[in-house]
């Protein structure tokens, strides 16, 4: 029984949020009564009511047809869906003691519940019936697709396996969604756990946009007259881009590359190692030679072969770019009398450097014209522009945190798709990085249209006394980023809860909604100093431009190498026992990374293949073919013509999740996807 049930189900019906409807706008969660208490019991009777719905499933006499089973196990549990939408979408961007505790307790419950699904042998028989028997059930594509998924689905979690295998299944299941959790709160943990307290002769060389925030953080932490600094991406970038302390820089950066790796209670170093050897056993108990090999058999990439070949074409073009950009730094140490070798916690500083000296220009020239409220502004008309959808803020609705924001998104001829948050600011309840998810998702219940609720969390400059928020040209592209998936949950068509998405496929809406960001016609749009008003000059802009193959090897090196250290975690093959330091560092090794460069995220704070993209971080490359080539056709027509806006969003948008990708994109474009826009907008055309 768990801490947070309640033996008097009428009174808990009564006060827990989840038990009613929300009575909101548009039914969005009611977050102002939602406690940390409500959770469980909620997830109990979702739970109850799901094993409910799938023994009425099963216990139909009917021949079991598309509706009576697909589609009724496509709505059993509709309480569980709502309430793991908004728990775990308020773990990661608003967490607290309580949510941790219940993330740990829930997590193996769910997994299990999952399992009692997925491994339900009348279940699978009567879903297999309705897989033979599809010629006789006339069903239309998407159907066709959603079941062909749902059978693939069962016999991948181990519906074919016998007892023992399924036993041993559950088993490791369970233990892999406790290690997740802790493997995320650690790096939580220790993110919020280090502190960089500097005087003023630590801050040389900062700009006010920098030091501002850190005063301020300081004085909030006893410290006043001090400056603080943290390992959060607007906190520690700015600092490695700008101080003139070497040492400062290098101490901030081991702290920032160390995290999970320090021996502590939140040491992850044996939690991933644990990780991996389960997951590797999992694909072997289902008859797969690696865990990567069980991932990508449902995706574009179909084998760790096809991705490999994609990484190692891209490390062999980027790797002479980067060793080219370490020469022309260390030609800037050498002229400055500088006596040592470029490290990587100088990429930052000398980059920045090189950038002036090639470019003349500088970030602390560009973030005075990235205001964020202008940068909304930039993103929102684009897609006004695009898809003639529109966007009217909320003055009267509840929020998931009090720095959120929330929109209403109406269609071009005004009718209601959804509601959009927005939550732009570090804190510590929030994980680093930036993502989007839902609330709710596009689907009909009782031949009504439900609109989705989707939400996009940041992790951007905080504004400062009368300073606003001023963006960096990398939190610019992230905002287009995320907005990019967005939008694809907004005009998602799917009519069921189920949805079947590629993960290659994953990120193509997100990184084409980046390209528009420093088009020159869309830069002269949003891109306003925020003290006179004046639009980005012509010269600036023209700057941007010349400067669009500046650090791609760089960029491109650190997330191979964290793309190529995931795949080699995971081709491994059961049984697996490593120490994950000496694995990393000899992977890194053999692959030449060179040594002014860390990967893009080191093992222990890797949350990407700790929680979903495991085998699955090399998919923001693979969807980088896709996006420059989508991206090609925008081009050749003009970057706001509407047939192409449409056109992609008839085809991809609206079919992802239930179409096969390949499909979507040959619908588009005409053709399969090309590599060459790729390596010439990133500079890597020979």
């Amino acid at each position: 029984m768990s801490l947070y049930s309640c033996k008097n189900e009428k009174q808990v019906d009564k006060s827990n949020p989840f038990f009613s409807e929300f009575n909101t706008p548009f039914n969005v969660p009611a977050f102002e009564k939602i406690k940390a208490k409500h959770y469980m019991p909620a997830f109990e009777k979702g739970m109850a009511e799901g094993r409910r719905d799938i023994e009425n499933l099963i216990k139909n006499k009917q021949t079991p047809t598309f509706e009576n089973t697909v589609v009724a196990l496509d709505n059993a549990g509709e309480l569980l869906t709502n309430v793991s939408a908004v728990f775990f979408s308020q773990a990661s961007a608003n967490t607290n003691d309580s949510l941790q505790n219940i993330e740990m307790e829930i997590s193996p419950k769910l997994a299990a519940y999952n399992d009692e699904i997925r491994l339900n042998p009348d279940l699978f028989r009567k879903v297999k019936y309705v897989f033979d028997n599809q010629a006789q059930s006339n069903l239309n594509p998407e159907q066709t697709f959603i079941l062909e998924n749902l059978y693939k689905g069962f016999v991948r979690n181990g519906a074919n396996l016998n007892k023992k295998d399924q036993d041993s299944l559950k088993k490791i299941n369970q233990q892999i969604s406790v290690l997740a959790v802790r493997f995320s709160q650690n790096i939580l943990n220790e993110t919020n756990n280090y502190k960089l307290l500097v005087d003023k002769s630590g801050i040389e060389g900062l700009p006010e946009s920098v030091t501002a925030p850190a005063a301020d953080a300081a004085k909030a932490a006893g410290q006043e007259g001090k400056w603080l600094f943290t390992t959060q991406k607007p906190s520690i970038f700015p600092f490695l881009t700008y101080s003139k302390n070497r040492e400062l820089r290098r101490e901030l950066f081991h702290a920032y590359t160390n995290r999970g790796n320090n021996g502590n209670e939140s040491d992850n170093n044996k939690i991933f190692a644990d990780l991996v050897a389960l997951r590797a056993a999992h694909a072997k108990i289902l008859g797969y030679k690696s865990h990567a090999d069980y991932v990508l058999e449902p995706r574009m990439a179909k084998n760790p072969e096809n991705v490999s070949d994609l990484l190692n074409n891209l490390w062999d073009k980027a790797i002479p770019v980067a060793k080219k950009e370490v020469k022309e730094m260390q030609a800037i140490i050498d002229k400055e009398g500088g006596k040592f070798k470029l490290e990587p916690s100088d990429w930052w500083y000398y980059s920045e450097k090189l950038r002036k000296q090639k470019y003349d220009l500088n970030d602390a020239d560009l973030r005075p014209y990235f205001k964020l409220e202008n940068v909304i502004d930039g993103v929102l008309t684009c897609a006004n522009k695009l898809f003639g959808i529109t966007f009217t803020p909320f003055s009267n609705i509840p929020l998931p945190h009090p720095d959120a924001r929330a929109f209403e998104v109406k269609d071009n001829n005004g009718l209601h798709i959804g509601v959009l948050y927005m939550d732009f600011y570090p804190r510590e309840s929030k994980r680093q990085g930036a993502w989007c998810g839902t609330y709710r998702s596009h689907h009909i219940k009782d031949g009504k249209t439900v609109t989705p609720v989707v939400t996009s969390v940041f992790n951007f400059t905080s504004p400062n006394g009368d300073m606003p928020a001023l963006l960096d040209l990398e939190e610019v592209s992230t905002l287009f980023h995320e907005f990019g998936h967005a939008l694809d949950n907004l005009f998602n068509q799917n009519p069921y809860n189920s949805s079947y998405i590629a993960w290659d496929f994953v990120e193509l809406p997100s990184q084409l909604n980046e390209h528009w960001a420093t088009e020159p016609e869309v830069l002269k749009m949003y891109a306003k100093n925020y003290k006179t008003g004046e639009s980005i000059p012509d010269d600036l802009v023209k700057k941007i431009t010349n400067s669009g193959y500046f650090n791609q090897g760089f960029a491109n090196v650190e997330v191979l190498a964290a793309s190529m250290l995931d795949m080699a975690y995971h081709t491994l093959q059961a049984p697996v026992n490593i120490d994950v330091q000496s694995f990393e560092k000899d992977y890194f090794k053999k692959i030449g990374l060179i040594p002014e460069i860390v990967s893009r995220y080191r093992t222990t704070y890797f949350a990407h293949i700790a929680d979903g993209y495991d085998a699955g971080y090399y998919c923001y490359k693979w969807a980088a073919v896709l996006d420059n080539d989508v991206f090609e056709a925008f081009k050749e027509k003009g970057i706001f013509d509407q047939a192409t806006a449409q056109s992609y969003r008839k085809n991809i948008l609206e079919k992802n999740g239930t179409m096969d990708a390949m499909q979507m994109f040959v619908n588009f474009r005409g053709r399969k996807p090309k590599i060459e826009p790729l390596l010439k907008n990133t500079g890597l055309l020979n």
